[in-house]
């Protein structure tokens, strides 16, 4: 969208004044010599002249226009160069753009110029050498805080760091994961509508059972304990359970609090235990079975025997009731089986698989096999650079219990691990237990294979085959004739190193390196009771967003096919936590917009509808300030659905456009691209949703500072100050 630049009053007003001079002269010459002439003379003039006033009144607007063409140049020359320049020179004074302003108007004008480019390179010649000086200062910090990035990126534990209102200030890729299963709607919004910096932990705790937790950690400080912390379990809104341990954080010494015991916010751990719940539940359902299904069979079978205990019963019904003992006898025998089956199976799905380093695992089995068998054990070859994905205790036992069976009945006093990773089958490795000695026959492997393990005098009922099967892998016997030594090899799945799962995370976060999920200086906000147009443009949460479209006709019958939404917290763009999704718009996309947006027809089929899109992004920007370029264009969109998706998007609105006129009025392009290159932005995926979205929040975060140089601080004077523009007016 473009529109020609407005005309400077200061231009009309000057114009005005020539006019309004112009007509007092005439008027005053008029006078003047009218009193010098007598009434006759009066008279003849005034009949020579009054029928020519059309051609004196000609003149006059002729010699206006002049003067208004003469003072328009003027202005062209003189003025508006310079008020540009103002303008730009205030971009490169206020904000950390760096750009040579252009050689235009007047000499005198663009002299000016040149000096004021200057001043920018002795300023910025002087900038990196301060920058250089910071730099080498802070490096300590930058280690430490990637020290804190990568140990919270590689807990196996969901971590969440909150202040005391509730806004989420750091979580590691675990937790975002977790919030992703968490979420209603994890293919569109990937849980981003739950969690984030500056969003409320609120929206997923009951906030009445977080202030409980914290009451009974602030009991257990004054108390004197030295690591208070608080236990509770909750449910989800998408049904999900948790387990949630919360910590205390408490403010360092030295600052201003009276003690050090004042909290400053709490961390939270957080344990998805949904598969325990329902494993509980399994039990009780199999103790229920038991119970409420026997009851019969056992008043059957005491009924029976109480006729047995009648001297004089005949030998038939004897036989009748022997026949019920029975039959109830073998019915509940085969109950108990199936329910100790299930049971079993629970317990197999419950084990959870973990990435361990072959050799601790090795290491951790020669312990155990030494300790509980007595049997002498040691590693003849393993490979130290090798990783699995076991349940660990369950294998181990599997060792133990096979270890303990050959040293009982076979006398064997020495065994041997390896460890390799097998050269037939791709992601798999295979663990030797090896021993020399007597030779065992295939009915011996089979039966200690399907026995339950007994281990250091403990029974389960696991056998070498359930852990096998848990892990997905295979086991057999095999002896070496040549070297007198026989084995017991365990296939089991290989795990990916530390690398290559630090990859994988990155992959499914869709980022390139590793992300900044933190933001400390959020401990020191807290809730404002403000409206939001009392608020600080600097305090605000935006959620800068835009759509792509099939037109531009939102009222006949276009529809959105892409929506792209970026956040801006405490003042930074969050580029990790982003909203991008195409939709499916029920209807073709006309071919001449193609170009434009790059969406190709085939790639929004399957996509999700505008039914289902629009309550992720509603989530997404809930309790934000919506931002985006030219905004009643995209805010049509929205509000067209808002009947049919039940969704009311009354979020306050600001558009750059209008913010881009408020600062700069008399440039002569408020287009994104052009503002953009005024601030030296670069433009990364133009007319795509998301990369137009990250554009225009580079711009909203440049556009601040200026807008607080002419006293507009708050949300409120920065819509009222929109709302007098020229641009205002654009209806769509």
């Amino acid at each position: 969208m473009s529109a020609q630049q407005k005309t400077d009053r200061r231009l009309w007003w000057l114009l005005g004044a020539a006019a309004a001079l112009s007509v007092l002269w005439l008027l005053a010459t008029i006078g003047l010599i009218g009193a010098t002439l007598e009434t006759d003379d009066r008279a003849t003039v005034w009949s020579l002249v009054g029928d020519r006033l059309v051609l004196i009144l000609l003149t006059w607007s002729a010699g206006m226009a002049a003067i208004a063409w003469g003072l328009k140049r003027w202005f062209d020359h003189w003025v508006t160069p310079s008020v540009q320049l103002a303008e730009e020179a205030q971009v490169v004074l206020r904000t950390d753009v760096v750009r040579a302003l252009a050689l235009k108007g007047n000499v005198e004008t663009r002299e000016l110029a040149r000096l004021f480019n200057q001043l920018v390179e002795q300023r910025e010649a002087l900038r990196r050498e301060m920058d250089e000086r910071v730099a080498e200062v802070a490096r300590g910090i930058e280690q430490e805080r990637g020290r804190l990035a990568a140990l919270m990126s590689e807990l196996t534990q969901s971590v969440v760091v909150c202040n005391l209102d509730g806004r989420i200030l750091l979580y590691n890729n675990r937790a975002r994961l977790q919030f992703k299963a968490l979420s209603q709607a994890p293919g569109v919004a990937g849980g981003a509508e739950i969690i984030g910096l500056g969003r409320s932990i609120y929206s997923v705790f009951d906030r009445k059972l977080v202030a409980h937790a914290l009451e009974n950690i602030q009991q257990r400080i004054l108390r004197g304990a030295s690591q208070p912390s608080a236990q509770f379990v909750t449910a989800t809104a998408s049904g999900q359970f948790l387990r949630v341990q919360m910590a205390p954080v408490r403010a360092p010494s030295g600052t201003p609090q009276e003690t050090t015991e004042a909290l400053t916010g709490f961390v939270l751990m957080l344990d998805n235990i949904t598969r325990d719940f329902e494993a509980e539940a399994a039990r009780d359902r199999v103790l229920h079975t038991l119970t409420e299904r026997s009851r019969a069979a056992l008043a059957n079978m005491q009924a029976a025997l109480d006729m047995l205990d009648y001297p004089d019963l005949e030998p038939a019904m004897r036989e009748r009731f022997l026949g019920v003992i029975r039959d109830e006898t073998r019915t509940l025998g085969q109950r108990i089986g199936e329910l100790e089956g299930d049971a079993t199976q629970t317990i197999q799905t419950r084990w959870p698989l973990e990435e361990m380093l072959g050799a601790d695992f090795v290491a951790a089995a020669l312990r155990r096999i030494e300790a509980v068998t007595g049997v002498s054990a040691s590693a003849s070859s393993v490979d130290p650079s090798l990783w699995l994905n076991v349940e660990s205790f369950s294998l181990l036992q599997a060792l133990v219990y096979l270890a303990g069976r050959l040293g009982d009945e076979f006398g064997v006093r020495v065994l041997h691990l390896r460890l390799a990773p097998d050269p037939s089958t791709k992601g798999k490795a295979h663990l030797d237990l090896v021993w020399s000695g007597q030779a065992m026959s295939t009915e011996t492997v089979m039966s200690w294979e399907m026995d339950a393990m007994t281990v250091g005098g403990e029974s389960t009922r696991l056998s070498v085959r359930d852990v096998i099967d848990r892990h997905n892998g295979a086991f057999w016997f095999e002896r070496e004739r040549q070297r007198h030594e026989a084995f017991f090899r365990f296939l089991l799945p290989v795990a990916t190193s530390v690398e290559q799962a630090q990859q994988a995370v990155a992959a499914v976060l869709q980022v390139s390196s590793r992300p900044e999920y933190y933001d400390f200086d959020l401990f020191k906000s807290t809730e404002l009771t403000r409206s939001l147009d009392d608020r600080r443009l600097v305090d605000l949460v935006y959620t800068v967003f835009d759509t792509e479209t099939t037109g531009l006709n939102p009222s006949q019958g276009d529809e959105i096919i892409q929506i792209g939404a970026a956040r801006i917290v405490n003042n930074k763009l969050l580029r990790q936590e982003c909203f991008e999704q195409l939709v499916d718009p029920q209807r073709p996309i006309p071919p001449e917009g193609i170009p434009i947006h790059g969406i190709q027809p085939e790639m929004v089929v399957g996509q999700p509808t505008i039914d289902q899109v629009l309550p992720a992004f509603h989530a997404f920007a809930q309790d934000t300030v919506l931002v985006a370029h030219n905004a009643a264009f995209d805010m049509r969109f929205l509000q067209l659905k808002e009947k049919r998706t039940g969704l009311s998007f009354d979020h306050p609105v600001l558009d750059t456009l209008l913010l881009s006129a408020v600062v700069h009025p008399h440039q002569d392009s408020h287009r994104l691209e052009a503002i953009a290159e005024r601030f030296n932005i670069t433009i990364i995926g133009r007319h795509t949703a998301l990369g137009d979205a990250i554009v225009t929040a580079e711009v909203l975060l440049r556009l601040i500072p200026l807008l607080a140089e002419k006293g507009i601080h708050t949300l409120g004077q920065a819509r009222e100050a929109a709302e007098k523009t020229y641009y205002a007016r654009l209806k769509y």
